[in-house]
């Protein structure tokens, strides 16, 4: 009777301790942006994202442009309203490339964070699971096929606790092709992926 209570009570400590470990706060995978960084960082997005538009002149090759995860953090703020868009954007929705995730369009998501290692792209948000805000973290290969965003986890935690991704990919590969008009590139896009450090994006 004393081992099945020792053992009760240390799986009982094992369940809060994971509890604990669930709903805690990971790491940012980035700093915080003040609101004015993220303002200016939101237009150059944008900035950079209006190359892709203009046409190139015979012989020459397409554009290619490099987007830094503060820029790609800001333009998923402004995309869900946290910053405002510029007066004097002229852009259409369909040159953006957050138009095919929009994160306003994703329901229960409050926030966003990028960040990028090498070849090797981080996302950190907070969503409901079971009715409370939960941290997921996850990382991989972002790249594109055939016109679509492709992603291929190599890491992913839901609050501080890692879950080895063989029990998620299938569930994800799944979701992603559920969504798979939402990953759609842009007309103007020919390819994506990441590369020291940064998002290339390539003109078709």
């Amino acid at each position: 009777m004393k081992l099945n209570r020792i053992i009760s009570i240390c799986s009982l400590a094992v369940s809060l301790a994971v509890l604990v470990m669930l709903f805690r706060k990971p790491q940012p995978v980035a700093p915080p942006q003040a609101p004015a960084v993220a303002a200016a960082n939101a237009e150059s997005f944008q900035n950079k994202i209006s190359q892709l538009e203009k046409p190139n002149a015979a012989g020459q090759s397409p554009a290619e442009i490099h987007l830094n995860s503060a820029e790609i953090t800001a333009a998923f703020a402004q995309a869900a309203g946290s910053i405002p868009m510029p007066a004097t954007s002229e852009l259409n929705a369909g040159t953006s490339v957050t138009a095919s995730v929009d994160p306003s369009a994703q329901p229960d998501i409050k926030d966003y964070n990028v960040n990028f290692e090498g070849d090797v792209a981080h996302g950190q948000f907070l969503t409901k699971i079971a009715g409370k805000d939960v941290w997921v973290t996850v990382s991989g290969h972002l790249g594109s096929k055939e016109g679509y965003a492709t992603f291929d986890p190599t890491e992913f935690k839901v609050g501080d606790i890692s879950v080895p991704t063989s029990l998620v990919n299938d569930a994800l590969q799944k979701k992603l092709a559920e969504q798979h008009d939402r990953l759609k590139l842009p007309d103007s896009v020919g390819g994506v992926k990441v590369e020291n450090g940064e998002l290339v994006v390539t003109q078709k």
